[in-house]
């Protein structure tokens, strides 16, 4: 295998497929990338058994070839050459190691063979349908704050994707919950979304595709089965197992008769929380919010820091009453509201509230209060 590829292409490439690299491993092909050289295409795969991604570049192939080496330490090196580099790739003829040249650097690398690196097979994807990027980003982003991280709980631990029908409408949905906190995002159900099966994406595969479609505004390819998932966009590949597990009935956590309407500007409400919370206890982050027509009163109380408070004008017609939350899950909803508006729906200080971005019907979230 010879090759030369310039230094920007093979940095970036590197960068995606490397962070699905765990750092420690116990076998240790599952440390490195697997480099394929053909067809004037270099591809880069990466896997941690779960989670596998491939991503090809344009490259000058001399002698085409594959093999792997250390995915952290190629690139380190690649991210330490200068720009502008061109970086040549040559494996030794025995195999043993691969020479990495740019400028006056060398690197002589460790190898293992290619046929050590675990094939990829995601099976028969029954469904395909087409999402565009801005979709995709936007179902995410409204959620996976939402995602638990409790192991015990570990179908909690991804992002619920199913179809919903109401009536005659159908609808894709995205949830995420933790238990304390519910996020549920929809939108028109895609062409070929029929009939999907209900998945769990895990929270990595979430976080990864967030981070590759970042500079991408195309359509992304989504193939499912009930156990894996696949996103192509690009000249990127991400092949996932889906979490084996069910998912509970969120429907029934979701307030349908919260009668106490309170409207309030999104960005003066989350400075507000945001300025208040700096005095609450770094355990529960509690912040009390106390209504009555017209006013919000916002306040935070601890033995070791004192005490705040901060009054804003609302849209509030209701009984005066007094309700906790926990003010990380407060400014991570009002993160994510697009609009002016945040409409929060109340019943009382023990019962789930609502929220909702005044501009947008498709996202809701839900948080379960806290004493305070």
């Amino acid at each position: 295998m010879k090759l030369t590829i310039e230094r920007a292409l093979l940095l970036k490439a590197l960068g995606h497929v490397q962070s699905v690299v765990e750092r420690r491993n116990t076998i240790p092909i599952l440390s490195n990338v697997l480099i394929e050289a053909k067809d004037g295409q270099l591809g880069l795969t990466a896997t941690d058994m779960d989670l596998a991604v491939v991503e090809k570049v344009p490259s000058d192939i001399a002698i085409p070839g594959a093999v792997t080496v250390s995915a952290h330490t190629l690139y380190d090196i690649v991210r330490k050459l200068p720009e502008g580099a061109q970086v040549q790739f040559e494996l030794a003829a025995d195999g043993s190691q691969v020479t990495v040249k740019a400028g006056r650097s060398r690197f002589a690398l460790a190898t293992l063979p290619k046929e050590d690196f675990p094939a990829i097979h995601a099976g028969d994807l029954a469904h395909k349908f087409p999402l565009s990027a801005a979709d995709l980003k936007g179902l995410i982003d409204r959620t996976k704050f939402a995602i638990s991280t409790e192991e015990t709980r570990y179908y909690l631990n991804g992002i619920y994707v199913h179809a919903y029908a109401a009536g005659k409408q159908t609808s894709l949905r995205a949830v995420a919950t933790d238990g304390h906190r519910l996020a549920r995002v929809e939108m028109p159900l895609p062409e070929g979304a029929e009939g999907i099966p209900g998945v769990i994406v895990p929270r990595k595969m979430v976080n990864e595709v967030r981070k590759l479609i970042e500079d991408f505004d195309g359509a992304v390819d989504v193939s499912l089965s009930d156990s894996r998932i696949r996103f192509a966009f690009a000249d990127v590949v991400l092949t996932s197992k889906l979490i084996d597990g069910s998912f509970p009935d969120y429907q029934r956590v979701i307030p349908t008769a919260n009668d106490k309407v309170l409207e309030v500007d999104r960005k003066e409400f989350r400075d507000a929380v945001d300025r208040v919370s700096t005095i609450s206890s770094e355990k529960s982050r509690a912040v009390k919010l106390s209504l009555k027509p017209g006013m919000l009163t916002l306040s935070a109380t601890s033995a070791e820091n004192g005490s705040a408070s901060e009054e804003i004008e609302v849209k509030y017609d209701g009984q005066a009453m007094e309700i906790g939350f926990n003010s990380k899950y407060l400014l991570d909803v009002a993160d994510e509201i697009e609009g002016e508006g945040l409409e929060l729906k109340l019943a009382d200080s023990v019962a789930p509230t609502l929220l909702r971005d005044m501009a947008d019907a498709q996202a809701l979230y839900v948080l379960m209060p806290m004493r305070v």
